[in-house]
């Protein structure tokens, strides 16, 4: 059972307003679905696959896009394609580690499936690693999981926490996973939404913050335990990942997109992340502001001219920022391999922090 947003909480962060699910799915036609694995036989069990749908007919409405690696030590498969050409033409996936040959393999699989027109795929697929919660190392991850993500996405508002491939992640020391927040952005070009969708696997609990205010140091060890193993096992590494999927109805050219997805580092940063060494921080923006076909011999677009962006990367921070602290709000404490537990983050004590700091 979904434990409440951070806005259930009281706690409002940031200077602009969101949208009206405060999600990636505020951004007409992006749809989000997921498949969870939860399971303890034959194999300890936290994960599977989130899919995100820029466009119900992203298969021949391609959508401009452009990414960013702020730490590489991760995955995010079809970057190079997406360099080169700027666009997305596929659904996008996320899963963990182990499984991102698999989930790549099955978006084409699933395209052939579907009869799409496309000659052949380069799917985007990105990943965080949840060995921690998760015998990773059973690859419990399938092509029918795969498909059961794709198949179940919608619009509207979608679930957050031990959900899809954020199943089995930690945030800060506390159980992390999937969140989603968006962010209505007033320019001189027009009013437009920029939506956030984070896989949140990393950081530290010292340098935990929510609106500036040092939560982490406020719910130390003693409140709330770290993450307990089992003996003799090595205590988990503090570096980890975070995946970053912005959706935006502004029209934007694929450098504009990229340049877009860089302002996903600054709102990890203001929750904390500082992009580790051995973290996987890659954050990919798309616009759907402009439609691509893909049979077109020429393509009439719009654009947001530069001078206008400046609203649209508020609005990207903020919403990278809430997205990450709603998918911590929203998680539950699990137990998981090998008797390891990652206890949620506390409402109450995160209340009385924000109080005691002036912020509610």
């Amino acid at each position: 059972m979904a434990r409440g947003r951070l806005r259930d909480l009281g706690i409002k962060i940031g200077t602009l307003q969101p949208g009206k699910l405060n999600a990636i799915t505020d951004i007409e036609g992006v749809a989000v679905g997921y498949s969870t694995i939860i399971e303890d036989k034959p194999h300890v069990v936290r994960t599977s696959v989130t899919a995100i749908w820029p466009r119900p007919n992203i298969w021949s409405d391609y959508v401009y896009a452009g990414y960013h690696s702020f730490n590489g030590n991760g995955e995010m498969t079809g970057t190079i394609w997406v360099a080169e050409q700027g666009m997305v033409g596929m659904p996008i996936c996320i899963t963990n580690t182990h499984s991102v040959g698999i989930v790549r393999d099955a978006l084409c699989q699933y395209a052939v499936r579907e009869a799409k027109p496309a000659a052949w795929h380069l799917p985007i697929v990105a990943e965080t690693y949840d060995g921690w919660l998760s015998n990773a190392e059973k690859f419990p991850v399938l092509q029918k999981h795969a498909f059961e993500a794709l198949d179940n996405a919608k619009s509207g508002a979608i679930a957050e926490g031990n959900v899809g491939g954020g199943t089995g992640m930690m945030a800060h020391d506390f159980k992390g996973g999937t969140g989603t927040a968006s962010r209505v952005a007033t320019t001189p070009a027009g009013t437009y939404t920029v939506g956030a969708l984070v896989q949140a696997n990393y950081g530290t609990r010292q340098l935990f913050r929510v609106d500036g205010v040092p939560v982490g140091e406020m719910i130390g060890a003693d409140i709330v335990p770290t993450v307990r193993y089992v003996e003799p096992q090595p205590a988990p590494r503090a570096e980890g990942s975070i995946i970053v999927i912005l959706a935006t109805d502004a029209p934007l050219l694929p450098i504009q997109c990229q340049r877009l997805a860089r302002r996903a580092t600054i709102g990890l940063a203001w929750v904390g992340g500082i992009g580790n060494n051995s973290s996987g921080d890659i954050f990919l923006a798309f616009s759907t502001g402009n439609t691509v076909k893909q049979d077109d011999a020429i393509t009439t677009v719009r654009t947001v001219s530069n001078d206008s962006m400046s609203p649209l990367f508020l609005a990207a921070a903020e919403a990278t920022q809430e997205a990450i602290l709603n998918a911590m709000c929203q998680a539950e404490t699990m137990t998981g391999f090998e008797g390891h537990t990652c206890h949620a983050l506390p409402h109450d004590r995160l209340v009385a922090a924000m109080r005691k700091a002036g912020r509610l």
